[in-house]
């Protein structure tokens, strides 16, 4: 039986996949063979040696040891695009409020109570303090062509914005998904030079950390250009962001990330980390999540993972499957293979697949008996070994 760890609040959706015959799922275990969670920060946490897979109900695993566990051979996995409608639904909600001072003006609303027949004349007096303008007509920038990218970009064509996308990075299933009108930039400061309204859908790395800074708010954001931000917060220099705003470079900024440097700053809209909070988005990434942990620990095959590669085989019948982690180094093929060899072992069926500096290989092989994964974990590289019956 595998211990699953739950270190949040998981759907019930979710959890209702796994056997519970073959699942003790719990929410207090020492020694877990794989975890469950959200927005649990995992950095402070020991992992044991039995633990195999983490999987993040969510696309953002920022909290969680990522290179930690690829060198104790724990594949973690992610859910991209099971929430991306409900992030793409709050982002076009943010363009609206990036344009109209809504928030404002009904927080206005609220103090004219009390004054009886006299609230609509003042109501009618006072509305053009919350004027703004509309979106149809205007640039949109989208930062970052991923699932949530593109259905932010097709949706705000379709609202009749024109679209400039960049992502250097764009896999070949979201250049199918997005819209032809959308006009693809190579350069990023290219693409900010037009926008009246730029939207961030980036992971947050070493690279995109603080990326939209002083020099490229100078250097390439159109002036009185509308920043909306449902990423990550640390995407943007707080004390940049604020100097932007004094003086009119940046007009306003919705975030869904909250921190005491964008509070109370004149023309932001903090939101309190709503993107993924939805029902249905709960219950689409729980799903997901719950899938990619069973095909692991049932199967050694890899879907999602964000550490290690994608990596799947076909089960053959009555042989034993045998899932290696290893680094990926020259010669580990014929390494791996040679140890079946001495062990009169016949493999029926194999794959190997990459990823930097850490590949899987996955094998079927018939007569497989246990001590082969101590003859494999004898092998310079490899670092988990693991086999399924």
């Amino acid at each position: 039986m595998y211990n699953l760890l739950t270190l949040n609040k998981i759907a019930k959706c979710g959890l209702d996949n796994f056997d519970k015959v073959r699942y003790n799922i719990t929410d207090s275990c020492e020694n877990p063979d794989c975890i469950i969670l959200r927005s649990f920060n995992m950095h402070d946490m020991e992992l044991a040696d039995s633990l195999q897979a983490v999987a993040r109900a969510g696309a953002g695993v920022n909290n969680i040891p990522i290179d930690k566990c690829s060198e104790k051979g724990i594949v973690v996995f992610n859910t991209p695009g099971a929430n991306a409608n409900a992030v793409k639904e709050l982002t076009i909600a943010g363009l609206f409020l990036a344009s109209r001072d809504i928030i404002g003006g009904c927080a206005w609303a609220q103090t004219l109570k009390g004054n009886g027949s006299e609230v609509g004349k003042m109501v009618e007096k006072g509305k053009s303090n919350f004027a703004g303008c509309e979106i149809k007509g205007k640039k949109l920038a989208v930062i970052g062509l991923g699932a949530i990218g593109v259905l932010v970009a097709n949706a705000a064509h379709h609202l009749g914005m024109e679209i400039i996308g960049y992502d250097p990075f764009i896999s070949v299933k979201a250049a199918l998904s997005l819209d032809r009108h959308t006009v693809i930039k190579n350069d990023l400061k290219d693409a900010l030079s037009e926008a009246d309204y730029i939207t961030l859908h980036l992971p947050l790395t070493a690279d995109t950390k603080g990326m939209f800074n002083a020099e490229l708010f100078k250097s390439s954001v159109k002036k009185g250009a509308k920043l909306l931000n449902f990423s990550r917060g640390e995407l943007v220099d707080a004390q940049a962001l604020k100097s932007a705003l004094e003086v009119g470079l940046i007009s306003s900024y919705v975030v869904d990330f909250p921190s005491d440097d964008v509070l109370g700053l004149e023309n932001v809209v903090a939101i309190p980390h709503l993107g993924a909070s939805s029902a249905e988005s709960e219950d689409n990434c729980a799903v997901m999540a719950a899938k990619e942990l069973i095909e692991y620990m049932e199967n050694g095959n890899i879907v999602n993972s964000v550490n290690y590669p994608n990596c799947e085989l076909p089960r053959t019948a009555g042989t034993t499957r045998i899932t290696v982690l290893h680094k990926n180094v020259p010669n580990m093929i014929s390494s791996i293979t040679s140890a079946f060899a001495a062990k009169g072992l016949n493999i029926e069926n194999m794959v190997n697949k990459s990823r930097g500096d850490y590949a899987c290989t996955i094998l079927d092989a018939t007569d497989a008996e246990c001590a082969i994964a101590d003859e494999l974990k004898a092998i310079d590289g490899i670092i988990k070994v693991r086999v399924i019956k």
